[in-house]
């Protein structure tokens, strides 16, 4: 998927986040289980709007997305200091050791399969320095067949109307198309872009975790830290890291 008109729209579609509220969350998070402010990872780090944030908390922030696109976004803004790759996060490929990895907004719910997830757990465990600390957030199964389901939701700002469409396939996976109507003078111009987002239960993710050399720290309802319920739409994972991998970096 290549996120071309997403990511022109993206800052758009996300203008309700408190990115300040949520950076603090994370690091809040992160510092209880005995991270430090070291070196972040702003994994799926989108068109940047945690990673400057992060980056002015004082971590070292590495920021990585799959989309060019998304990064060009995030280039767009201040981001002395920070630096960008662009890398799948299931082909992770790190210059050295990190001390905390963030993967925010469901970003995780992106991959195709449960393969890719455990892909991307591996691959972060094995760049992570010794109790370094994995913090996530994902959409639950509850949300995608009770909420997302095949619902429409309409999205307008002054310039730009957004229809989006959702198709429940079952088995927790939810197809989103986007159709994007941007304003030129006197008419709109239209862009689609599309996606699947599957979710999936809270122990096979725990489990995944463990396999991959993870100590589950706590597991919340986002975005706070209170125990989740059956009707939790979103999960934040809190890990660390307990078993350092052998490596050559």
């Amino acid at each position: 998927m290549s996120y071309d008109a997403f990511a022109k729209y993206y800052d758009v579609l996300t203008g309700n986040i408190d990115y300040d509220e949520l950076a603090a969350y994370y690091d809040k998070l992160n510092l209880r289980y005995g991270g430090k402010r070291g070196i972040l990872l702003d994994l799926a780090c989108g068109t940047g709007n945690l990673s400057v944030r992060f980056k002015g908390m004082g971590y070292d922030v590495i920021g990585a997305d799959a989309s060019p696109e998304m990064l060009d976004a995030a280039l767009a803004k201040e981001h002395e200091g920070i630096q960008y790759l662009c890398q799948d996060m299931t082909e992770l490929d790190m210059y050295g050791t990190i001390d905390t990895a963030v993967c925010a907004l469901d970003s995780l719910n992106h991959l195709g399969s449960i393969d890719e997830l455990r892909a991307v757990f591996e691959k972060v465990a094995l760049f992570c320095d010794r109790g370094a600390v994995f913090l996530f957030d994902v959409n639950t199964p509850y949300k995608h067949e009770h909420i997302l389901a095949d619902s429409t939701f309409v999205y307008e700002t002054e310039d730009v109307f957004c229809v989006w469409e959702n198709e429940y396939l079952g088995g927790g996976s939810t197809d989103i198309q986007l159709d994007f109507f941007e304003r030129d003078g006197d008419i709109y111009r239209r862009s689609s872009d599309g996606f699947t987002e599957t979710a999936w239960s809270r122990d096979h993710i725990e489990g995944l975790l463990k396999e991959a050399g993870f100590e589950i720290c706590g597991v919340f309802e986002y975005p706070t830290e209170n125990e989740p319920s059956e009707t939790s739409e979103k999960l934040t994972f809190a890990a660390r890291i307990k078993n350092v991998r052998n490596r050559e970096i």
